[in-house]
């Protein structure tokens, strides 16, 4: 909030900022269930929680390390994902019994829940979901197409805290 910004203005800008995070993660979450419906035939409802959270922390990645290499954004956004498949699947899978997904039949994977080719996988498809982050950011937090460029950025860095 600026010193010319009113209390209320403030409080409907936090609000505003909430709902467009919330629309991310709800966006991510449908992408997800769509991509992962188009490569495995089906989908599980929690996948639409995981890929929402997912999806968020890539929209996160992309805005605060946008001065990043392209290169070092996906690898974040891969160990991410990657730590959050752990976190879904061991509670999904391993406690509740659900079975959503197992790994264990690939090589170098952990307890079945997560292993080396998906996370190189989530790498790449790190790419386009940056990309389209960049969009999502221009749309939901009316910034300039230049953002991303590095031009103007310091403008709208307290957008996203």
């Amino acid at each position: 909030m600026t010193a010319k910004q009113s209390p209320a203005a403030g409080q409907c800008s936090r609000l505003r900022q909430i709902r467009n995070y919330f629309i991310i993660f709800v966006f991510g979450g449908l992408y997800y269930c769509f991509l992962e419906a188009l490569w495995r035939g089906y989908t599980h409802w929690t996948m639409a929680v995981t890929g929402g959270a997912c999806f968020l922390g890539l929209f996160i990645i992309s805005v605060k390390g946008r001065e990043l290499p392209l290169f070092v954004q996906c690898l974040m956004g891969s160990v991410l994902i990657t730590a959050i498949e752990l976190c879904a699947g061991s509670i999904v899978n391993l406690i509740l019994g659900w079975n959503v997904w197992d790994y264990s039949v690939l090589r170098f994977h952990f307890m079945g829940q997560i292993c080396l080719v998906y996370s190189v996988i989530w790498f790449f498809l790190c790419m386009p979901g940056i990309k389209l982050c960049h969009v999502l950011y221009q749309l939901l937090f009316d910034v300039p197409d230049n953002l991303h460029a590095g031009k103007g950025s310091e403008i709208h860095e307290t957008q996203i805290r």
